[in-house]
C-alpha cells in the first residue's frame, strides 16, 4: 500500500485557430463559432497526483476548464493527502459528499487521475481495469453551432454539405449543433437538407443545446426529426435540459428518441430524470459526472433499466469507459466543422488526437491500451501557459 503525498492543478491558456465566441451581447455567448482568422482562446486545467511509492497519476481537461471547477478542484485536492489512492469508491464518496452545495465539475478530473494512477501502478489501461474489449469506437462528427458570419456553418447547405463529407469520411453518424437564434424555421431545413444529402439510413441526431425558446419550438423541431429519422433529439429547449415532466410530455408527442441529463449531474438525479419519464437515453460524462467512477455508475443504471446511454464529448478517459460499455453506440467527435479544429488542449506527446483530420481510414478512433488512461503530456507547455496553480502536500 502507498499513500498520496502530492497533489499539483494548474490551470492554463492556449489558443485556436479559426475559431471565436458570438459577440458580446448576441444570442448564444458560450458557444463557439467559425471565424475566418479568428483565434480564440480557452483555458482548461491539469491535476497531478504523487505518492510516496513515486508513482503518479494525471489528467488534463478536454472540456472543463472554467475557474468554479478549478475552485471546486481546490477545495477537494487536500481530503486527498494521506490517502490509500486504491480506495477510489470511499474517495468518490467523500469528495461527492464534500462539494454537495456545488455543481461537481471539479470532481470528476481528479477521480480519472486517480484511475490514471491505477492503472500505471498496476501496468494496465483504464479500459482493460474496467473490463473493456472493445478498440475502436464507432465515431459521429458533432458539429459546432451554426453562425451568420460566412464561411464554415451559415446555413442549411453547409450543413448537409458537410454533413454528406463526413459521411463519405468514414463517420458513423452526424450529429447538428443548430443555431444560436433558436430559429425553428431554420433548424426546421437543416434537418431535412441534411438527410436530403446523406441519404437514408445514415444515423443523424439533432442537439440545439437548449437553444429552442419554447416548449412549443422544440415539438416544431421534434416533429422535423420525426419525419426525417433522425436517431435522437437532444437538449432541445430553454429549460436548460433539466425538466423531467416537460420531456415526459414532450415524448409523448414526438417519435424521436430524447437523449437528456447532460446538464443534470451525478447518479441519484439522473436516474429520478428517467424514471420520471423525462428521457429515452441518458447522457453521461466523466469529466461532468464525478469521474469514471461516476460515469460507470451510470451506465450501470441505465444497463439495468434496459436502456442506452451516451458518453458526451470526447478525451482519453472517455474512449476508456466507453470501450468497457455494452448499452452505447458511438464516440462523439466534439466539435467539429469545415476548417475548423477541436478545441481540445494541444498537450499530447503520444500521438492521441481528438481531430477530425485524424480519424483512421476504417473510422472508428482507438482506444488507448498504454498503461493508466494511456496518454503522455506536454507539461512543459502546459508550465509555459500557466495561468494559475495550487500544490497541496502533507
Amino acid at each position: 500500500m502507498t499513500r498520496i503525498t502530492r497533489v499539483e492543478l494548474t490551470s492554463f491558456r492556449f489558443e485556436v485557430e479559426g475559431l471565436s465566441l458570438p459577440r458580446h451581447g448576441a444570442a448564444g455567448v458560450g458557444n463557439l463559432i467559425a471565424l475566418k482568422g479568428g483565434r480564440m482562446p480557452a483555458v482548461r486545467w491539469a491535476v497531478r497526483i504523487f505518492c510516496e511509492d513515486g508513482s503518479e497519476g494525471a489528467y488534463v481537461t478536454h472540456w472543463v476548464g472554467t475557474a468554479a471547477s478549478f475552485a471546486q478542484a481546490q477545495m477537494l485536492a487536500p481530503h486527498l493527502i494521506g490517502r490509500d489512492p486504491d480506495t477510489r469508491e470511499q474517495i468518490w464518496d467523500d469528495l461527492k459528499r464534500e462539494v454537495r452545495a456545488y455543481d461537481h465539475m471539479g470532481h470528476g478530473p481528479i477521480d480519472i487521475a486517480l484511475w490514471d494512477l491505477a492503472g500505471r501502478r498496476a501496468g494496465m489501461s483504464v479500459a482493460r481495469m474496467l473490463g473493456g474489449w472493445r478498440k475502436h469506437l464507432p465515431t459521429y462528427a458533432s458539429t459546432y453551432h451554426g453562425q451568420d458570419e460566412p464561411g464554415g456553418l451559415d446555413s442549411p447547405e453547409a450543413y448537409a454539405e458537410y454533413a454528406a463529407a463526413c459521411k463519405t469520411r468514414g463517420f458513423a453518424g452526424f450529429k447538428i449543433h443548430g443555431w444560436h437564434d433558436g430559429n425553428v424555421r431554420r433548424e426546421i431545413r437543416t434537418i431535412h437538407a441534411v438527410r436530403e444529402a446523406v441519404g437514408d439510413g445514415f444515423p443523424l441526431m439533432l442537439d440545439p443545446a437548449c437553444q429552442l425558446r419554447t416548449w412549443m419550438d422544440a415539438l416544431q423541431v421534434g416533429r422535423a426529426c420525426d419525419e426525417a429519422g433522425f436517431f435522437w433529439f437532444e437538449d432541445p429547449y430553454r429549460d436548460s435540459g433539466i425538466s423531467p415532466e416537460a420531456h415526459k410530455r414532450l415524448r409523448e408527442k414526438l417519435r424521436t428518441p430524447l437523449l437528456t441529463c447532460e446538464h443534470v449531474r451525478g447518479i441519484e438525479l439522473k436516474t429520478a430524470f428517467i424514471m420520471a419519464g423525462g428521457g429515452d437515453m441518458i447522457h453521461a460524462d466523466p469529466e461532468y459526472d464525478m469521474g469514471i467512477t461516476g460515469a460507470i455508475k451510470i451506465a450501470h443504471v441505465c444497463e439495468a433499466l434496459g436502456l442506452d446511454l451516451q458518453y458526451h464529448a470526447c478525451g482519453p478517459a472517455h474512449r476508456a469507459v466507453m470501450a468497457a460499455t455494452r448499452n452505447t453506440h458511438f464516440y462523439e467527435l466534439a466539435l467539429v466543422g469545415p476548417g475548423m479544429r477541436n478545441a481540445v488542449p494541444p498537450v499530447y506527446t503520444c500521438g492521441y488526437s481528438d481531430d477530425e483530420a485524424d480519424l483512421p481510414a476504417e473510422g472508428g478512433m482507438p482506444v488507448p491500451d498504454g498503461p493508466g488512461l494511456g496518454v503522455s503530456y506536454d507539461w512543459a507547455f502546459i508550465e509555459r501557459n500557466k495561468v494559475a496553480d495550487a500544490v497541496f502536500t502533507a
